[in-house]
């Protein structure tokens, strides 16, 4: 156990403050974490109506009931009533007056822009008035190709205040990226930068806006964001300074639409590495209820507080920060690289912003540890009380380097969840330990499960993911699928009735979570099937390694056949590291730490681990294409972050291969 909650700060939590209104209000007393687990998956209904009168969302129109069903899939929830999210991110309420902060927008280049709440309501009304005079109305498609700064979460909540739906991607993202994934919704308008910096270097987007407007015929307007350069301008564009000018009677609070729960809010997408990216459709109600416990109950998230994830607008976690405003605390943007101008550049943000809860990638934590560098001696981190990490399982070396280089007193909150649900269903509480290399906990509202092959639940043993129940996160369609035929397939093939989400995982006995990787990307050794994340957490403790990706080429794969193919370990060196010593080390860690099965067939060293635009390593694209699919059939490059590292891995493995 590497952290514990005192129980001063528990009972300030807004977690405890809702355990005493269930008790009270409704007379559901539970004693600790796992009673209120317990209780808010055997009463969804009535878990989900408390967080809503908690929290006091403000329902314009009544709900008729809280849940047609649990029945998967096609269960709804609050059916009947009517709500806006962008509502309840600029109500009044605690930590959310004029004068309080509620955005801080930062960049690599040392820019920085403050907006209070009351400044935000009057641009998020400047902006409504812009994108209802373009012709926007309810149910339209408003896309964006922005960074993470202030417009953008000002273009969201003015899209959203009107009932149009939101999608956005990073500015990094090439024009066939782009139209793979906009094109589908066919918008109405488009919100674009001139340019953005990264790593020290300037790119000017405006060739790649042209190309997307040309390839995009639905739509009526394209307003240009003039982020690199001021006064920018590309023939055929709206200024956003025009679109946010005031007019003869300035408006400083918009108004909201009050549409049904399961109205689309706005549209994420797969990875797309094998086809075009699913349109992954969230609905008003869900998010608004999703965020609202996952920020304030799990991640004890408040007015007074400021909370910061690395992101771009293109990961789902972006959605899942700016959800900071529904709570009352101060959301901090950055726009940049994590490293320029140097390693420990956002443990910097950490002092001067005074931030509350950091959240980054498990990546990043390693990164920083591999680098060597020890935050605590450099700056004060006394203000920071959680840490959040995802995206890929965190290794126990990462806790302990956290527990060694932050502070003691810092909560380390890994989480899981994913693009589909937009959140977590694996976190962190405030009334909850944590313990290496674990997941504290299964989030509020979330039936999680571990099965075996044939159905059966799990504890203390790998299995699937499942979600055995609804969660109001899931998605309220896909897009363009009229019928539903492709959500099923998608999420409830698997286990009919059920919610198998690929990933394998280990629930403790006490309640914790460990995952071991994508149940697709499972190397299949002698008849056990086994998770890359198992490798990649041995992997990560030597120090002369910096990334790897595992993959089985050949074989059974994850079949149940005890025909194994051959399992190969791809590594990118430290400076001055010798593969041939490195692949002695592995050998023998992987050995002695997992089994002599695990140890894979060869060691092959590269130059960058291929990942996709959202950063998840390209196991199963590199599978396919050693395994023969031709590069253009096996994955989209336009999906992928760096496809000259994937055509470089396969090029070197298959110099390798027998003749």
């Amino acid at each position: 156990m590497l952290w514990r909650p005192d129980e001063y700060s528990y009972r300030h939590s807004a977690l405890a403050g809702f355990v005493d209104w269930l008790a009270w209000q409704r007379g559901v007393e539970v004693d600790g974490y796992r009673e209120l687990y317990d209780y808010s998956v055997a009463d969804l209904a009535g878990f989900w109506g408390a967080v809503a009168e908690y929290f006091e969302v403000g329902f314009h129109r009544p709900y008729d009931q809280i849940l047609t069903s649990e029945q998967l899939p096609g269960a709804h929830w609050f059916p009947g009533a009517s709500l806006n999210y962008a509502e309840h991110a600029l109500r009044v309420g605690p930590g959310k007056d004029d004068n309080d902060i509620a955005v801080i927008a930062l960049t690599e280049a040392g820019e920085r822009r403050q907006l209070s709440y009351g400044q935000l309501r009057a641009q998020v009304a400047a902006a409504q008035a812009g994108i209802r005079a373009l012709g926007v109305v309810e149910g339209d498609r408003v896309v964006a190709l922005t960074p993470n700064c202030a417009q953008t979460l000002v273009a969201f909540l003015a899209t959203a205040s009107i009932g149009a739906v939101w999608s956005s991607c990073s500015p990094e993202f090439g024009a066939q990226a782009v139209c793979d994934r906009f094109a589908q919704l066919q918008p109405t308008v488009l919100i674009a930068v001139d340019g953005y910096r990264y790593a020290g270097r300037s790119i000017d987007t405006r060739d790649v806006v042209h190309a997307v407007q040309q390839r995009l015929p639905s739509l009526h307007a394209t307003v240009l964001i003039d982020f690199l350069d001021a006064g920018a301008t590309l023939p055929g564009t709206v200024p956003w300074s025009k679109l946010i000018e005031p007019g003869p009677e300035a408006v400083t609070s918009p108004t909201f639409a009050a549409v049904p729960f399961e109205h689309p809010l706005w549209v994420l997408y797969s990875s797309g590495t094998t086809g075009l990216p699913k349109g992954i459709v969230h609905g008003h109600g869900g998010m608004l209820l999703e965020h609202l416990k996952a920020l304030a109950l799990q991640a004890d998230l408040g007015p007074g507080q400021r909370f910061f994830w690395y992101t771009t607008t293109g990961w789902m976690m972006w959605n899942f920060l700016i959800a900071g405003l529904l709570v009352g605390c101060t959301v901090v943007l950055y726009d940049g690289s994590p490293v320029h101008a140097t390693p420990d550049t956002l443990w910097r943000l950490v002092e001067s912003e005074r931030l509350s809860y950091f959240g980054t990638s498990a990546t990043y934590l390693q990164s920083c540890h591999k680098r060597g560098l020890r935050p605590a001696d450099h700056y004060d981190l006394s203000q920071l009380r959680a840490i959040g990490s995802t995206g890929s399982p965190l290794s126990p070396e990462s806790f302990d380097w956290v527990l060694e280089s932050v502070g003691t007193h810092v909560q380390i909150c890994s989480i899981s969840g994913g693009t589909d649900v937009c959140t977590a269903f694996l976190c962190a509480a405030p009334s909850v330990p944590v313990w290496r290399g674990e997941i504290s906990c299964r989030a509020l509202g979330a039936a999680v499960a571990a099965f075996d092959e044939n159905g059966t639940g799990l504890i203390d043993a790998v299995g699937e993911l499942v979600l055995t129940k609804p969660m109001p996160g899931m998605p309220v369609a896909l897009w363009n699928d009229a019928d539903g035929s492709r959500l099923a397939a998608t999420y409830f093939s698997r286990y009919p009735g059920m919610w198998c989400h690929g990933d394998w995982v280990q629930i403790t006995s006490r309640g914790s979570c460990v995952l071991y990787g994508r149940s697709d990307a499972t190397l299949n050794r002698g008849g056990v099937r086994m998770g890359t994340a198992e490798f990649y957490r041995v992997i990560a403790s030597c120090d002369q390694v910096l990334d790897a990706l595992v993959v089985e080429i050949g074989g059974a794969g994850t079949s149940n056949s005890n025909d194994a193919g051959e399992v190969l370990c791809c590594v990118v060196l430290a400076p001055g590291a010798a593969i041939s010593v490195v692949e002695t080390q592995l050998v023998a860690m992987l050995r002695s730490q997992l089994s002599p099965r695990h140890v894979p067939d060869r060691f092959i060293e590269i130059f960058e681990v291929p990942v996709t635009l959202n950063g998840k390593k390209c196991e199963i694209p590199v599978r396919r294409i050693l395994a023969g699919v031709p590069i253009e059939q096996a994955v989209s490059t336009a999906a992928l972050r760096n496809p000259e590292a994937l055509i470089e891995l396969c090029d070197r493995v298959r110099r390798t291969l027998p003749a």
